[in-house]
């Protein structure tokens, strides 16, 4: 070992991508590379530790190569467009959602229980759509085939969503005009909760592998990068969706959309789903066309389901490098013995490795079913650093202050600063419905002030530090949220007291709330980088 570095490093292709995984190897190693060859022979003293497989395809006992070059910044960015178009319906759910179900009847309380579903498929969905997207062997790759789905689901779920009113109307609800009901359509409401679920559900399904294509396609130096692109396209849909949200026109463009269970405010938002479904398969067509997969092959004899550390360093390559069934199969192993030959590295037999290999087949298998994945996420929280556990706390409590901001911002500016009611007379109903369209303008102006703090939050790490620009954040939001309750005391105040020019909300009250509006930009844009 004398002379050697203190670490040398050695590249492996990541499974199924024209990529590398650099790992280094140090003087006091953990690991042996079995080449089916002795350290005296010329394949073994050719090959030195820094040499690759060349662009994935090679005999793995021949020497390793000079690597693929990265993806160009082109591709990154057509690849992630799909990110726009779920965004641009997410941003649609945001902001008429929660006003639209008010209009069938459920209590304005009872909302809130209905968005539960976007935590609970998210703490179930996204883990396993990851470890089966890790997995996924079809012949259109890894992720694409997830992606795909997804938006199909989304745009069944968003049709549902839009047309439940029509729907109920159609299975039994009253035949009373909409313009005239008041009370509850029950059946129209249990199909908006069925669509609402499938939506949340088919959102989680795309968001996932949708992040964790980019990361494929993106070379190491074009991480920071990548992340700019996705939070872009984000900002792209949020821009486009609450612009379509904030609209009151599509009812007059789509006037067929109108019927005796759908007003002006239920064809206006069926009008904007709609839109939200074309965008999206748009979007989806992009992204599956330019993100260039090829498909895992694993061998017959290699357990489908594998632990969480072997996708890393087994499976196929982009341009074909797979497990081999020959013996002439590289192999890395736990080196206890430590061991080493004069490059960093034991040279050994795959005989030696047999048994071995044999003995941890069984700690290699790993359920990927829901209970076991969740089971699993649980229990790895043992490992995480003291200092982790501060952090997610955090987080839980900053996500504890941005649900409801999402769930009733645009019925807040509708109710408090506007002083509507969804259920109320013909004027009131007006301002209500005013209110939403301008808390859907001030969610874009939140999506702008998002799509461009995403480009700064690296140079502003770099300068002040990660830790500072983080808490940064957090005080925002806490700032922000204190004052939605200032503007909600002085709001309702000065209207129960009859100031008239408070009615319909006043300039400095409704200025002041698309300022909050957009401030809370900087903050969600650091929560979802």
């Amino acid at each position: 070992m004398a002379g050697m570095s203190d670490s040398v490093p050695i590249r492996f292709p990541y499974r199924n991508l024209n990529k590398e995984l650099e790992v280094e190897m140090t003087d006091d190693p953990h690991f042996r590379i079995d080449l089916n060859s002795s350290p005296n022979s010329p394949s073994a003293s050719s090959s030195s530790p820094s040499s690759r497989v060349p662009n994935g395809n090679a005999n793995l006992s021949s020497p390793i190569h000079a690597g693929s070059k990265d993806f160009s910044f082109i591709t990154l960015v057509l690849s992630c467009t799909v990110a726009a178009g779920v965004q641009f319906g997410w941003a649609l759910q945001l902001s008429l959602l929660t006003p639209y179900i008010q209009t069938l009847g459920i209590e304005h309380a009872f909302s809130s229980f209905i968005w539960l579903c976007g935590p609970i498929t998210g703490l179930v969905v996204q883990p396993c759509v990851g470890i089966w997207s890790d997995k996924c062997t079809s012949k259109y790759g890894r992720r694409r085939p997830f992606i795909l789905a997804g938006a199909l689901m989304i745009s069944l779920a968003v049709i549902i969503i839009g047309f439940s009113a029509d729907i109920g109307y159609l299975l039994g609800d009253t035949k009373e005009h909409c313009s005239t009901f008041k009370g509850t359509r029950t059946r129209a409401a249990f199909v908006f909760v069925i669509g609402f679920w499938m939506l949340d559900l088919a959102n989680n399904t795309v968001q996932g592998p949708a992040r964790a294509l980019l990361a494929d396609l993106s070379g190491p130096d074009q991480h920071n990068s990548s992340n700019a692109i996705f939070c872009s396209w984000m900002a792209v849909g949020n821009i486009l969706g609450f612009s379509a949200g904030a609209s009151g026109s599509w009812h007059r463009l789509f006037p067929f959309l109108e019927s005796r269970a759908c007003c002006e405010a239920c064809a206006n938002l069926k009008a904007a789903f709609l839109v939200a479904v074309v965008f999206l398969l748009f979007c989806t067509v992009v992204t599956v066309f330019f993100a260039k997969e090829v498909p895992l092959r694993l061998p017959a004899d290699q357990p489908t389901s594998l632990s969480d550390s072997a996708p890393l360093l087994d499976g196929s390559t982009q341009k074909g490098f797979q497990h081999s069934k020959s013996k002439a199969d590289a192999s890395i192993v736990p080196n206890d013995n430590r061991n080493i030959a004069e490059n960093g590295y034991e040279w050994v037999s795959n005989s030696k490795l047999a048994n071995s290999n044999d003995n941890n087949a069984q700690n290699e298998v790993f359920s990927d079913g829901p209970g076991a994945v969740l089971v699993n996420l649980l229990t790895s929280l043992r490992h995480l650093p003291p200092a982790m556990h501060s952090v997610l706390i955090v987080m839980a409590l900053s996500w504890l202050s941005w649900f409801p901001f999402f769930l009733f911002d645009t019925d807040w500016m509708g109710r408090e600063v506007y002083h509507g009611d969804p259920k109320g007379n013909a004027s009131e109903i007006k301002l209500y419905d005013q209110g939403v369209r301008e808390g859907a303008f001030g969610l874009l102006l939140n999506s702008v002030v998002l799509g461009i703090s995403s480009f700064f939050i690296q140079p502003m790490c770099q300068r002040i530090g990660s830790r500072l620009v983080w808490a940064m954040s957090n005080y925002t939001v806490f700032a922000c949220m204190g004052v939605t309750a200032i503007i909600s005391l002085v709001s309702v105040t000065e209207f129960s007291q009859g100031i008239e020019h408070v009615f319909g909300g006043g300039g400095a009250i409704k200025s002041a709330a698309l300022v909050v509006f957009a401030l809370l930009g900087f903050p969600l844009a650091l929560q979802l980088s």
